[in-house]
Order: structure tokens, then C-alpha cells, then sequence
């Protein structure tokens, strides 16, 4: 018997509204049935990491920015700690707790997006106004801190470029008294709404061995039921092992799951932002008694001073003209360091070459690898339910197709 009926290939985008950034999807379809996804990248290519061996560490800082554009200081970080680990530097406490302050401050901001714009790709609308309302005040607090809403450049090798504004710890504490409340109300709205059920349960199911064959990590490993969290693992870094916090883990790996790990990893960060906050006002006590705490290193061979420092001295004027025009010089070595960014491993291999310029900078994006897993978690689903799965994954394509 010939079958006289065949498989349509059609074009996902290259500009749909449910992935942030430019990805091209060749699906073939069997009526509504997903049976072959082909994701195209390469369409945004800028070649950054090999723009990374033509420019000093001061000079690349800033591309890390733009990576993942809506968790800019988790990339920043990362590749901060790789220089840090470079040299072997220990960073102030403060820098330490104001770093972990905007880290999950970051991740609030990260998975307020990836939650309301999830919903909006389901069909949602409410969500989206209220936690883009909340993501508003947390981009003001960036601004508060480095004159700029998105790409910071706020953490740098060393600690951080200068110290919080007045009034700053007692804003954030406002906010997350209300972005409690907020949020358990966008919880509320979503996690039985029935519309919501039936589009995101036992959607793109992904089990615990395969998850980990394609080198799934933070939301997307833990939805199937991974322990694993860098920030817990092996003693974490920064000072996230002084610090109380859960790790929730999904049992299905399904799209809900996903959800609700988000969800409550939100709720986890502002428990971290508060115990945060409480070490900073039991340190304005010790400041009074004239104890102070820096918020970076001091040696300015490493760390750039202030441009408003810099000129008060000819010594200064030195070090910040050396720092702007030479940079950091990076010694004879290699590492790779890892952090537990918003979307998952985010990794930077560093190699110097004893010149400012890295030898080697290569970059572990979380999204990249969360991509390859979409032909697997849409294959024999509806054709509407491959845009619930490229949402619950969370790509950014600034670190996709880098």
C-alpha cells in the first residue's frame, strides 16, 4: 500500500516571540505530531571568545555582560572567579556578601522573566505585568550601584568597583518583604490554573539518565531529579557555605516541574538576600566603632582604583592609566572555574600566556547544551507544546550562539 501522506517540514522562526534571541527550527510534522526537530544557531555569531585573545581582562569583563542579558552579574562573576583563581586571591568578606547580595538578586531577576514570559508564551498575560513590575525595582538597584540598568560590569577580579550607595541595604529589604508577597500571588494565579496544568504537565518529560547524558545542569537537572547545586557542592564558593538555603528538586522532569523548581528557587534567593542583609547591618554596628571593611583588594596592579581617586594622587593617575591602557597581566597558568548561574553551570576555561591578553578564554553556556535536549523533549508532542518547551528551558541565545 503506498502511503500517499508525508511529513511536513516547517520553519520555528528565525524571530519567534518565544525564544529570546534568533533561533531557526526545522520541524517536521505529522499533522500536529512533532516527530524531528533540527535547531539552527550561528545566525547571531559574533565570535566572542576569540575576540577574548585580542583584548585585556579589563576590556573582555564587559562582554560577559552579554551572554546571558538578563543575568549579567552571574556571567561577570564567573569569569571574575576565574581571573581570582588565576592569581590565587582571597577577596574581603564584604565584596564577598555584596557579591552574593546581586548574585541572587540576579537570579530573582532571571527566573521573574523566565516565569512570566513562559506564561506569556502559553497564553498568560497578568503574570508578565506584575513580575516585570518587580524586575523593574531590581534594575534600578543595579543602577543604584554601577550607573547602569543591564551590563553592570559591577563584579570585577578583586571584589567589586566601589561600595553600596546609602540607603541601598534598607530598599532591598522593602523589596523583598514585597516581592514575597507578589510573588506568591503570580504562584497562586499560575500553579492550578487548569490552562496552565494541562499545557505544562508531563510536557517535555526528560529522565534523570538522560538528562545527565546531555549534560543538563541547574533548573533543568534538578526538574529531573539531580541533586545538584554548585553553590552546595563540594563547600560552594563565596561564602554559600555560611549561609542556610534548600535545593528543590523535581521528581517527573516535565515542564511543571520546571516551574514549580523556579518558583521556589526564587522564595530560597530572597531567604539568601535576608541573611545577607543581616550581616550588613551587624556590620554598619562594627563600622561606627571605626572598622572598616573594604570592598576590594589593594593591590591596584590587579584592581583599578576609581577615576575620583585616581587623580587625587599622581600614584593613582599612574595605576588607573596602566589598568585602562595595559590591563591586569595574566601569568603562565590555567583554570576553570563554575558557578551556579540562574540558567545552570555556567563555566569559564582561562589560560594567560604572562601578557594581558588570555592565551585561551573559552566559555561552558548552560543554554548551549539545554538546546541540544530539544529534539528529545519535543519529539511526540503537539506542535503548540514545542513553544511551552523552548520557554521551560530558559535560553537566552547571547550565550548560545556566541
Amino acid at each position: 500500500m503506498i502511503n500517499l501522506v508525508e511529513n511536513m517540514t516547517i520553519n520555528f522562526g528565525p524571530q519567534h516571540p518565544a525564544a529570546h534571541g534568533v533561533l531557526r527550527l526545522l520541524i517536521a510534522l505529522d499533522g500536529e505530531i512533532v516527530r524531528y526537530v533540527d535547531p539552527h544557531i550561528g545566525l547571531l555569531h559574533r565570535g566572542t571568545e576569540k575576540l577574548f585573545e585580542t583584548k585585556n581582562v579589563q576590556q573582555n569583563l564587559p562582554y560577559f555582560d552579554r551572554f546571558d542579558y538578563v543575568s549579567m552579574m552571574a556571567q561577570e562573576h564567573g569569569f571574575s572567579l576565574a581571573v581570582e583563581n588565576l592569581f590565587d586571591l582571597t577577596i574581603p568578606i564584604k565584596a564577598k556578601y555584596i557579591r552574593v547580595l546581586f548574585l541572587e538578586l540576579t537570579r530573582v531577576l532571571n527566573h521573574l522573566l523566565a516565569i512570566t514570559t513562559h506564561a506569556l508564551d502559553v497564553g498568560a498575560l497578568t503574570p508578565f505585568l506584575w513580575g516585570f513590575e518587580e524586575r523593574e525595582k531590581i534594575m534600578e538597584f543595579y543602577e543604584r550601584v554601577s550607573g547602569a540598568r543591564m551590563h553592570a560590569a559591577y563584579i570585577r577580579p578583586g571584589g567589586v568597583t566601589q561600595d553600596l550607595p546609602e540607603m541601598l541595604l534598607e530598599d532591598i529589604s522593602v523589596f523583598c518583604d514585597r516581592c514575597y508577597d507578589r510573588f506568591f500571588e503570580i504562584f497562586n494565579l499560575l500553579k492550578t490554573n487548569r490552562i496552565w496544568l494541562s499545557r505544562l504537565v508531563n510536557v517535555g518529560v526528560v529522565a534523570k539518565e538522560k538528562a545527565i547524558e546531555l549534560g543538563f545542569s541547574g533548573v533543568m537537572a534538578r526538574g529531573s531529579g539531580i541533586f545538584f547545586d554548585l553553590r552546595a557542592h563540594n563547600g560552594g564558593y563565596e561564602i554559600y557555605s555560611d549561609l542556610q538555603f534548600k535545593i528543590p528538586v523535581g521528581d517527573k522532569g516535565d515542564c511543571y516541574d520546571r516551574f514549580l523548581i523556579r518558583s521556589f528557587e526564587i522564595f530560597e534567593s530572597l531567604n539568601i538576600i535576608e541573611q545577607c542583609l543581616n550581616w550588613f547591618f551587624l556590620y554598619e554596628r562594627k563600622e561606627k566603632k571605626n572598622i572598616k571593611f573594604a570592598v576590594k583588594i589593594e593591590d591596584f596592579k590587579l584592581t583599578s582604583p576609581l577615576k575620583s581617586v585616581a587623580k587625587k594622587t599622581m600614584e593613582g593617575l599612574i595605576h588607573h592609566f596602566k589598568s585602562a591602557t595595559e590591563g591586569t597581566v595574566l601569568p603562565s597558568n590555567f583554570c576553570y572555574c563554575a558557578v551556579e548561574a540562574p540558567k545552570g553551570e555556567f563555566g569559564v576555561f582561562l589560560e594567560g600566556a604572562d601578557s594581558s591578553k588570555p592565551l585561551r578564554c573559552r566559555v561552558r553556556a548552560p543554554g548551549f547544551l539545554h538546546l541540544q535536549g530539544l529534539h528529545h523533549m519535543a519529539v511526540g508532542s503537539l506542535l503548540a507544546d514545542a513553544v511551552t518547551i523552548i520557554g521551560t528551558q530558559d535560553i537566552v541565545f547571547g550565550e548560545i550562539d556566541r
